[in-house]
């Protein structure tokens, strides 16, 4: 019986790139399909929240780049984006999981 293939250094540490555009366009790494509110909080990206939970709305974000490497729409979000919101790229942060390099951009709270 043959062997496993060993895991590449890549399959080990497989890490995309988050830009913040609206923070100054700060640039983070982050594990392939980490949510995206979750790593705005651990490296303080500055998308805004509320509840974290789908309900209030408060992470409304825009994929400036990658939407492709995001994952699929989920109902909670269809509360508050219209298809033609979710076809112009607007999310919720903490409803979406990324798998690849994004750029996101929000309107700052006052």
């Amino acid at each position: 019986m043959a062997s496993p293939e060993p895991a590449t250094a890549e399959d080990i540490a497989a890490t995309i790139q988050v830009t913040f555009v609206t923070s100054g366009m700060k640039t983070v790494t982050a594990p392939v399909d980490s949510n995206l509110l979750r790593i705005s909080l651990r490296e303080r990206g500055g998308i805004p929240f509320k509840c974290g939970a789908g309900l209030c709305g408060t992470c409304r974000c825009h994929i400036d780049a990658g939407l492709q490497h995001t994952d699929k729409v989920k109902p909670k979000e269809r509360k508050h984006l219209t298809d033609d919101d979710l076809a112009a790229g607007y999310r919720m942060a903490c409803q979406t999981f990324v798998h690849g390099d994004v750029a996101v951009s929000w309107t700052p709270r006052p």
